[in-house]
């Protein structure tokens, strides 16, 4: 039993030994294991940072290209740009050199406009001076006619006509007519009537003579108005001949003047106002 006790602690001797020499190989297998290991992962970011680089070294220069696409493009616009500019300004400015040599010239015919203008305004001052003396003459003759019309005016009489209505004024000659045209109330046309003027138009009616007798200065007429005849026997001169026409108030009249051999000249007076029918 000694013996076998003796035994036993050599062979625990020898498995401590054993596994003191295992616990010591495994530690050196560690140690050089973890500096392997250190050393590839240095190795790997080594590499690792290698590709980085080279990556972004590969987009700094793509970078670069495009940003030196960008600027050429934008200096070739730029130069497009300046050169259209410097076309236009020089179309430009051609045109306004046109415009003033134009305006130039329409400057200096005005100013030979304006000279002949003054030449002639000159010539008409001469003839205005000139016209001025007639004027002054016209003018008194106006003056002597107007008080002719004024006297002629003032001898005009009213009396009744044929139909009993109280005549307009009436004239006996020329002068006088020119009075009654001048107040302006009345509508006058003045006809000479031959027996060979059958139906005659006067305004809107129509005259025959039918006799005549400068003796007596008498007349017979026929007048045609609103479809109906009237027959006007052995007037007078300057006696107011009286016709009612359609759409109007006051009569139509009918002063004859004078009284010829088949032939009467007189006038015929209308109202200014009508009415409606």
């Amino acid at each position: 039993m000694f013996g076998a006790l003796i035994a036993g602690l050599i062979l625990a001797l020898a498995g401590n030994v054993y596994l003191w020499n295992r616990s010591d190989q495994i530690g050196t297998q560690l140690n050089t294991n973890q500096n392997i290991t250190e050393k590839q992962i240095a190795r790997l970011s080594e590499a690792t940072t290698t590709i980085l680089e080279q990556r972004l070294q590969a987009q700094n220069e793509e970078l670069k290209a495009e940003l030196k696409g960008t600027h050429d493009s934008a200096n070739a616009a730029v130069s497009k740009a300046r050169m259209e500019a410097q076309q236009q300004t020089k179309a430009l400015t051609a045109k306004l050199e046109e415009q003033k040599t134009q305006i130039s010239e329409q400057l200096a015919q005005i100013h030979d406009a304006n000279e002949a203008a003054d030449s002639k305004l000159t010539a008409v001052s001469t003839k205005v001076s000139d016209v001025s003396t007639d004027v002054t003459a016209v003018k008194a003759d106006v003056v002597s006619a107007q008080a002719g019309l004024q006297k002629a005016g003032a001898e005009l009489a009213r009396v009744n006509g044929d139909l009993g209505m109280l005549s307009g004024l009436i004239a006996t000659n020329s002068k006088e007519l020119a009075a009654l045209r001048e107040r302006g109330d009345r509508n006058y046309y003045e006809f000479a009537l031959n027996r060979s003027d059958a139906g005659k138009k006067v305004n809107n009616i129509a005259l025959t003579l039918k006799k005549t007798d400068p003796k007596k200065n008498r007349y017979t007429m026929e007048i045609l108005s609103d479809d109906k005849r009237v027959e006007k026997k052995d007037k007078t001169i300057n006696e107011p001949v009286q016709l009612m026409v359609a759409g109007n108030r006051e009569p139509y009249e009918i002063v004859v003047n004078r009284v010829n051999k088949d032939q009467i000249i007189g006038y015929l007076s209308t109202p200014k106002v009508t009415t409606k029918q």
